[in-house]
């Protein structure tokens, strides 16, 4: 018998006369919707039935993205929708996100509630057994605790970056929130070194989630995370995107507080082992853009490590002054680039455009689109460096992938990230807040020519075997995922 045989460990659940039925809530916006797609699809190829919950708004998005047929479902996969409360829109981006943190907060109890019921009380009846909700949806887990049914939380952003919400009340009892004043962002105060925090090291002020700067504690996304992470903690059991080398320190942290915590991660690496029963439903994914295939076949006109990839994720917006730094920053350095550009980048602005004089001068060498898959790239041969904002699925995916990073953190927990990226796992370089051009051009040449960047490419090998070795057969994210299918069929037996 071969070795990979022996470790393999069978998860389809025999023995039941029902499939286990799980609903997942992931809080609507990308980020967090690729996770917990990626989650789905692994319970559903363990055997597990699945309902997938969206807000209406992100249904819509999805549609028109990956069309009816995907959101059809399968027999074992359904998607279902509660309302957001918020105005109808048809705009094709991500909405305001404190104004979505304060609607979900107030308006999907009821909603979540009535979808549930109706889902053990219709035909074909399979009583839910278990929610999965995000770490930001307080409301599900006491829907969960009102129905009686099992709740796990899904935290899709990073451990250490848990950690650092974690603070915020401590920072509050200590007198250093809320802050005076705005002249806090200039000066200096945002360095100030926080050797009291366990579980994250090295960390100052301006490296905590964005969020906690306010000069006013009743702020909306202050308050939030004061209160949904905490509630995360006390769920019965949370589930991490993340593996044990990569932030066991703050694992360590988190389990003191509660025990029963799954890092098994990073999920897109995992879900190797489970091949999709039908073809084309994991190419699928969950983008509710509409990815451009063409850049892959571009990319393979470079050579190896040659390639700069650009991509500011779903969220960040910027000045169209920072977006014409960066541009001529690319441009200026002669290098190659692809480059991710949502219409909606540049704050207020439905589409984003560049000056035809940049687009004249790199048009032998840049390749700009709207929206892509993310692993297809970073996993392309071509590609040496990302520069990226910073969020947890593309720092998972380029640790993943070997790649190095020049990182421009917008919000939440991306100065976190940057801060571990920078200085704990040393694989990336930081970007200066206010974009100059020239910055860009030296960094984007150090990286991609230097001997610093030439560091990182080998310490980004080196993290890629880790995430590897974790989701191997027998790695403990692989362990973790074992460990939790068989909490989950044991109450489902109970």
């Amino acid at each position: 018998m071969s070795q990979e045989k022996q470790n393999k460990i069978e998860y389809t659940p025999h023995g039941h006369s029902q499939k286990p039925h799980v609903v997942l809530a992931p809080f609507p916006a990308q980020g967090h919707v690729n996770p917990f797609m990626q989650l789905a699809k692994l319970l559903r190829c363990n055997g597990f039935h699945i309902t997938f919950v969206n807000t209406e708004f992100n249904h819509k998005r999805l549609i028109k993205s990956l069309g009816a047929e995907f959101v059809k479902g399968l027999p074992d996969f359904q998607f279902e929708t509660i309302p957001d409360g918020l105005p109808e829109s048809d705009k094709d981006a991500t909405q305001d996100i404190p104004t979505l943190c304060d609607a979900t907060r107030k308006n999907c109890y009821a909603p979540f509630k009535e979808l549930v019921i109706k889902l053990n009380t219709s035909s074909p009846h399979i009583p839910v057994t278990c929610i999965i909700a995000d770490g930001n949806y307080d409301f599900a887990g006491r829907v969960a605790k009102d129905l009686g049914i099992r709740e796990i939380q899904l935290w899709t952003a990073s451990t250490c970056g848990f950690v650092a919400y974690l603070q915020f009340e401590e920072l509050v009892k200590r007198g250093i929130l809320p802050f005076k004043d705005e002249n806090f962002i200039a000066d200096g105060t945002l360095d100030t070194s926080l050797d009291w925090i366990s579980g994250i090291k090295d960390i100052r002020l301006k490296d905590l989630p964005s969020f906690m700067r306010v000069t006013d504690l009743n702020d909306i996304m202050f308050d939030f995370f004061c209160v949904e992470p905490p509630n995360c903690v006390r769920s019965s059991a949370i589930i991490i995107n993340t593996f044990e080398e990569l932030e066991g320190e703050a694992l360590d942290t988190l389990r003191a507080k509660n025990p029963n915590i799954y890092s098994i991660g990073p999920l897109h690496m995992l879900g190797r082992h489970f091949p999709e029963k039908e073809n084309g439903f994991a190419a699928s994914g969950s983008s509710f853009w509409k990815n451009d295939s063409e850049c892959i076949k571009w990319l393979s006109k470079w050579e190896p490590g040659s390639v700069l990839y650009i991509n500011y994720g779903s969220i960040t917006v910027m000045t169209d002054h920072h977006l014409k730094e960066f541009a001529w920053g690319i441009a200026n350095s002669k290098l190659p680039f692809l480059w991710i550009m949502r219409p909606d980048v540049v704050m207020g602005e439905e589409t984003s455009s560049l000056p035809q004089e940049f687009l004249d001068e790199v048009k032998d060498r840049g390749y700009i689109t709207s929206w892509c898959y993310q692993d297809q790239v970073l996993s392309h041969p071509s590609v040496g460096g990302f520069l990226t904002h910073c969020g947890w699925n593309s720092t998972l995916e380029t640790i993943s992938y070997g790649v190095p990073t020049i990182c421009w953190p917008f919000f939440a927990e991306q100065q976190t990230n940057c801060r571990y990226l920078c200085n704990t796992w040393k694989i990336g370089m930081e970007i200066n807040y206010d974009v100059k051009r020239e910055e860009i051009r030296e960094l984007v040449m150090e990286m991609m020519e230097g001997e610093k960047g030439k560091e990182m490419r080998q310490k980004s090998l080196v993290w890629k075997k880790k995430a590897t070795d974790a989701t191997n057969l027998g790695g403990s994210s692989y362990i973790n995922f074992y460990n939790l299918i068989k909490e989950l069929l044991h109450h489902n037996a109970i």
